[in-house]
């Protein structure tokens, strides 16, 4: 039960820091920054807070730079899966039964950490390295999103607890009690958030339950620091086991176990269904139905009215877009722009675009970096291909790759005439924007068409000045978007501002950043208690006059 004294304040969100030149932050992180990048540690599993090593490893290398070595990691085996299981199972009876604010004080711990510590600069040049970000989308993210998380989260936490049956009459009390779930929770990460990886295992965690977590091969190496700044706030041993491996391998061992309590996902959307069949059909192995919470794909557009002020336009779609290289599940893939100011907006991107640097993440002055890895270049590049051959395309900026260095793509613009065109359907996941020119006189028409072009519903927004254009792209596009931005980009969810998350083929929508989430992790008991039960089984109704 929540308690007065033990009370956590409402957070406010954690400063993003500048990095401008003479600023000590820029000093201490390029600091940390060459001393990562010069050295290659390895990386074992932990499972009950022990080291092992299977000896089944891979690197982790920088994107802007696939010769760097930032480590060697070990993979999971079934033996190692198991007994992740196990130790997460024996960790349960202690932290599903330990005091809400002894559970909250670690992760508050960690928040002050990143605060206030060198762990900030750790964590920021562990993601610029392993992920190839640049100063800015390291800060807001793996400083900035992941302490904010763990802050707002215990805050949520206390408010659930505190969330009690408004009546009790004389002679009874009711009370709620809010109890872990019964088993572990499977969390897999996705490459792009560090703070993403770090949510998914301890949201679960704030609310008493184990975990399991499985990071992207190819961000290993952040989730690591991840792991190991937990452990410095206090995290006991076994709470969260860390496995690296192949999803496809640990995956079916870890939803065979009669112990499967949930799911916390972000990744594709394919993957994403493949484990919700997997888990309908083992639904009698389980000893509980298990939660399943996934945030998945998107394909995010930015609407246009003949109304809208062409530089904020152009500002919101080439950030929207571009920044991360595209590889956001919120960024901008595409566009709907009227005929009116299409010139002076072609114009407008076409310019800044021209002014954009790529390159290592070392260079602060770069806006872009380098994709992910070889297999996403790959994709990516095919369908600036499959555009460049297309005649219902022509790219009007951009094209162009390189990956003898790092995996580079350009910025690069497609435009359409055809609004069903595959790069305006499917998720590409890096730095392509495709827009449709409509007729003016086909604003509402053409607000349908956006809804119904893509199986996503992650993020979306309207450009305009005019009020009653807004308002009719409000009502039309209700289902198109979880989180719905006016006269902004469609990215840049900050916690406890924007709650994330998106219908349709995009998850579960169950809005990371926010009490909804949490609600997830928790089996809810009501417990009634007369003080002062019946006597006699007999009604008043059953009394002779």
């Amino acid at each position: 039960m929540a308690n007065a004294k033990f009370n956590v304040p409402f957070p406010p969100n954690e400063p993003v820091k500048s990095y401008a030149p003479g600023t000590s932050e820029r000093t201490a992180l390029k600091n940390q920054l060459n001393a990562m990048v010069n050295q290659t540690i390895e990386i074992p599993l932990i499972i009950g807070g022990k080291e092992i090593r299977t000896g089944d490893t891979e690197n982790c290398v920088c994107p802007h730079n696939h010769k760097t070595v930032l480590a060697v990691y070990h993979k999971a085996g079934e033996k190692e899966i198991k007994m992740a299981i196990e130790s997460a199972m024996e960790a349960h009876k202690i932290w599903s039964k330990m005091e809400w604010h002894d559970r909250i004080a670690v992760f508050l711990k960690a928040a002050d950490l990143i605060s206030l510590s060198e762990w900030r600069y750790i964590l920021n040049a562990a993601t610029m390295l392993g992920q190839s970000k640049n100063v800015f989308q390291a800060e807001i993210d793996s400083a900035a999103e992941l302490s904010d998380f763990f802050r707002f989260n215990a805050y949520y936490a206390m408010k659930i607890y505190e969330e009690q049956p408004l009546h009790s009459p004389v002679g009874m009390w009711n009370r709620m009690e809010y109890r872990p779930l019964e088993g572990f929770i499977f969390a897999v990460a996705p490459f792009n958030f560090t703070s993403i990886c770090g949510n998914l295992p301890t949201s679960p965690a704030i609310m008493g339950n184990v975990a399991l977590l499985k990071p992207a091969s190819s961000a290993v190496y952040s989730a690591y620091w991840i792991m190991k700044l937990l452990e410095a706030a206090g995290l006991p041993e076994g709470v969260i086991n860390f496995i690296p491996g192949s999803g496809s391998k640990i995956g079916s061992i870890v939803m065979e176990s009669e112990y499967f309590g949930g799911i916390h996902f972000t990744g594709s959307t394919p993957t994403f269904q493949a484990m919700w069949r997997t888990a309908a059909n083992n639904l009698s192995k389980y000893k509980s139905y298990p939660r399943l919470v996934g945030e998945t794909g998107g394909k995010d557009f930015v609407f246009a009215h003949s109304s809208a002020d062409i530089e904020a336009l152009g500002v919101a779609l080439i950030r929207g877009a571009f920044e991360y290289q595209g590889q956001k599940c919120s960024a901008a893939s595409r566009a709907y722009i009227p005929k009116s100011i299409w010139n002076k907006l072609k114009d407008y991107l076409i310019s800044e675009l021209k002014t954009i640097k790529m390159g290592d993440v070392l260079d602060f002055t770069n806006f872009m970096n380098a994709v992910i890895d070889k297999n996403a270049f790959a994709s990516i590049t095919s369908y600036i291909e499959y555009a460049k051959n297309s005649s219902e395309a022509e790219i009007i900026s951009g094209g162009n790759y390189d990956d003898s260095i790092g995996y580079f793509i350009e910025p690069t613009i497609i435009l359409t005439t055809n609004p069903k065109f595959k790069t305006m359907e499917e998720e590409i996941f890096g730095p392509v924007l495709t827009i449709y020119v409509y007729d003016d006189d086909k604003y509402e028409e053409t607000l349908h068409l956006c809804d119904e072009t893509s199986p996503y519903s992650l993020t979306g927004s309207i450009f305009a000045q005019d009020r009653k254009a807004i308002e009719l792209a409000d009502k039309i596009l209700t289902h198109s978007a979880g989180n719905f931005y006016i006269n902004d980009k469609p990215t840049g969810a900050v916690v406890g501002q924007q709650p994330f998350g998106g219908a349709r083929a995009s998850g579960t929508n169950d809005k990371a950043g926010s009490y909804l989430n949490l609600l997830r992790w928790v089996s809810a008991r009501t417990i009634k208690e007369n003080f002062v039960p019946p006597k006699n089984y007999r009604y008043p109704f059953m009394m002779e006059k």
